[in-house]
């Protein structure tokens, strides 16, 4: 690979790699919201009767809640995978960019 296809692979990598840094993020931040929100709902449920209709509600909703979490996990999880990918890739091609630099001022 040339030196002008490996730079641009490269710019190309960087691009994606913060991609999905910025996903990662809002990740991250959603999960804080939804712990948040979890603890409200923790708080407002203990002012209830046990077996209202209303903790009920509260606690489908805590479950949906929890599901929500174990999705953004597992796209995190998948995020991360790909970025560790781009970061082996980014790595390959930087080797390759300074041999194909030392062959073109090598003098033979």
């Amino acid at each position: 690979m040339g030196v002008l296809t490996s730079t641009m692979r490269l710019q190309y990598l960087l691009n994606y790699e913060s991609d999905l840094n910025y996903k990662l993020m809002l990740i991250n931040q959603t999960k804080m919201s939804l712990l948040g929100s979890n603890n409200d709902l923790l708080t407002v449920g203990n002012d209830y009767d046990p077996s209202s209709p209303i903790v009920k509600t509260l606690q489908e909703r805590q479950a949906k809640m929890k599901l929500l979490e174990q999705r953004l996990d597992q796209q995190r999880a998948a995020y991360e995978t790909q970025l560790s990918a781009i970061r082996a890739e980014k790595d390959t091609l930087k080797r390759q960019q300074e041999q194909e630099i030392q062959r073109s001022f090598s003098y033979r």
